[in-house]
């Protein structure tokens, strides 16, 4: 199969505007996210609307196509710029991997994780998901929680801590219930790229403010990999800071 990725990337931001530019040791937050998804795929591109990232992306080195500035997704955005890039390069491909521009500790190992879930014919939609180890992630807010059926298909995304353990206090629940949060890593067959994208907006997506509900509540489903291999997405400035310290250690051990 050939396998396109796809990093959509905007300046505006609700909670941390220009993020895809701050700094994190050196390096823009953008340029971290794309050194490491080609470790694991032939061709990335960086889809955006600014300029400023643009240039960024284009100064290292990168692939980088401007899209439209009105897409209300990430997922249209991926879908304009597979068009852009099999118009230009007359290639064509059988999935597109979304790989969130906002996650700089994203490991290889995650995207080639997703791309096997396309070992299944049946597979049309794919993320990944990894077990929740540290209590302070049931209280951050920055994160989405997921629940799955016992072939792995996704039964619903949550900005709330799911499922709720009654009775108990919060502190609690990790001795009670395993759960799992989800990554911000997708991959769509093009088919499914194309319906979801052209999808109507649901009531779930809106209350949650999660697209991926929108496949789900449509009758859709989403394979859920598992991965051992965590990732912070980057929506406050707590979020950098911590992720600013994580790089600063691996530096130090010789890990960066």
């Amino acid at each position: 199969m050939k396998f396109l990725g796809i990093i959509p990337a905007r300046y505006g931001s609700k909670r941390l505007e220009g993020k895809p530019l701050l700094d994190i040791c050196g390096k823009s937050m953008i340029r971290r996210v794309y050194e490491q998804s080609v470790k694991a795929l032939d061709e990335v591109y960086v889809a955006t609307d600014d300029q400023r990232i643009r240039d960024e992306v284009l100064d290292f080195g990168g692939k980088v196509v401007m899209t439209d500035p009105d897409h209300n997704t990430g997922t249209n955005r991926c879908l304009e710029a597979l068009e852009i890039v099999r118009s230009e390069k007359g290639r064509n491909y059988d999935v597109v991997v979304n790989i969130q521009g906002d996650e700089p500790l994203l490991n290889p190992s995650q995207v080639l994780e997703l791309m096997d879930c396309y070992k299944d014919p049946n597979a049309e939609i794919a993320t990944l998901v990894t077990p929740v180890i540290r209590l302070d992630d049931l209280f951050n807010e920055s994160e989405v929680f997921v629940v799955f059926d016992k072939n792995n298909y996704a039964l619903y995304f949550s900005r709330s801590v799911i499922p709720h353990v009654h009775g108990k206090h919060k502190t609690k629940w990790l001795k009670k219930q395993k759960f799992y949060k989800h990554l911000g890593l997708y991959a769509y067959t093009v088919d499914a790229l194309r319906t979801f994208a052209n999808m109507p907006r649901t009531s779930l997506e809106v209350a949650e403010s999660l697209e991926q509900n929108r496949w789900i509540q449509n009758g859709g489903k989403i394979k859920v990999s598992l991965t051992e291999f965590d990732s912070i997405p980057v929506d406050t400035i707590d979020d950098l800071e911590r992720v600013r310290e994580m790089v600063r250690s691996r530096k130090a051990s010789g890990r960066e």
